[in-house]
């Protein structure tokens, strides 16, 4: 199973948009407190349009709980990881995978990327850009994972039209 960790989000947009992603890819959400917004906060029920009530997510006390309470194999997106996040194999489709995302100002703190160094991963990108937004860092992530597990369970053609629609 594929997870997405949210280590104290602090933007409604991100999680919204996020959670819809998850919606879309069959994909638990975990939010690490604290947050910076309400669930409630109506910032997330615009990103999220109305796929929230279908997403699967638990919220934890701290980072020390959701380690507690979950197992699997962790992958940490950090700036400052050195292995692209495609490098790695995620084609194990029973093995409860957990991909690890820090707030948007400050990232996930040092002294937990230093503990997991080996599943530290970065997506490259030029020496312009720090870093990029939250969401389409979930995204790209989270497909590349799919991609190897053969899209699981996802759809290919669009289920509410006919599937020779744009021939038509």
């Amino acid at each position: 199973m594929l997870n997405v960790v949210l280590f104290e989000p602090e933007i409604p947009g991100n999680t919204g948009n996020i959670m819809r992603t998850c919606v879309a890819t069959n994909t638990k959400l975990h939010l690490i407190k604290p947050l910076g917004f309400s669930l409630e906060d109506k910032y997330i029920k615009r990103s999220g349009v109305n796929y929230i009530d279908k997403c699967d997510y638990q919220v934890y006390e701290n980072i020390d709980e959701f380690f507690l309470k979950n197992n699997g194999t962790f992958y940490f997106l950090t700036r400052y990881g050195h292995k692209p996040h495609s490098t790695f194999d995620y084609s194990n489709k029973s093995e409860n995978i957990y991909f690890i995302f820090g707030k948007e100002s400050t990232g996930i703190p040092k002294e937990i990327l230093k503990k997991h160094l080996n599943h530290c991963l970065r997506i490259p990108m030029t020496a312009n850009v720090r870093a990029l937004n939250l969401s389409n860092s979930v995204a790209i992530v989270i497909y590349e994972a799919l991609r190897q597990q053969n899209y699981k369970d996802l759809l290919r053609d669009e289920p509410h039209k006919s599937k020779n629609y744009i021939e038509e």
